[in-house]
C-alpha cells in the first residue's frame, strides 16, 4: 500500500513537471543522473574481464628490456584501472542504498551532492579503464 502511495505521488509529480516543462518549451526527457551514473558503470564493468586478460598477456612478456618495461607499465596501468573501479563501486555502495540506486528513491540535498561527485568519479574511472585497455592493446600489437 505504501508503494502505491509513492507511485501515485510520483505519477502526479511527473505530470506536474511535464506540464511545467511543456509550458517552458523544454520537455524533460532522458535518464536521471543516477541512471546515467549506473549506465556508465554498466558500460565499463564488462571490460574488467578484458583488463584481466590483458594483464595476463602483458605479464608473460615482462623482462628487463625497454619493451619488457613498457609491458610492465601497461600491466600496472590496467591494475590501477581495475582497482579504481573496485574502489569506486565500494565507495558508491557505501553512500547510496539499493532503493536510491535501483528504484529512483529521491535523494536528500547531501546525497545529491554526493551523486554529483560520484558522476565525476565514475567518468574518470571510465577514462582510466578505456585508456589503459587501448594502450595495452596497442602495445601488444607492436
Amino acid at each position: 500500500m505504501k508503494n502505491l502511495v509513492y507511485l501515485f505521488v510520483g505519477a502526479i509529480l511527473c505530470t506536474i513537471t511535464a506540464c511545467k516543462d511543456a509550458k517552458k518549451g523544454t520537455e524533460k526527457e532522458g535518464p536521471t543522473q543516477m541512471e546515467q551514473v549506473m549506465a556508465t558503470h554498466d558500460e565499463v564493468m564488462p571490460k574488467m574481464s578484458a583488463i584481466n586478460r590483458l594483464i595476463t598477456e602483458l605479464e608473460a612478456k615482462i623482462d628487463t628490456t625497454e619493451q619488457g618495461l613498457a609491458y610492465e607499465k601497461a600491466a600496472n596501468d590496467l591494475k590501477d584501472a581495475n582497482k579504481s573501479m573496485m574502489d569506486w563501486m565500494q565507495g558508491f555502495g557505501n553512500r547510496f542504498d539499493s532503493d536510491e540506486i535501483m528504484k529512483g528513491k529521491e535523494l536528500n540535498e547531501e546525497k545529491q551532492l554526493w551523486l554529483d561527485e560520484e558522476a565525476k568519479k565514475v567518468n574518470e574511472v571510465k577514462k582510466k579503464i578505456n585508456g589503459s585497455i587501448e594502450r595495452a592493446e596497442t602495445l601488444l600489437k607492436e
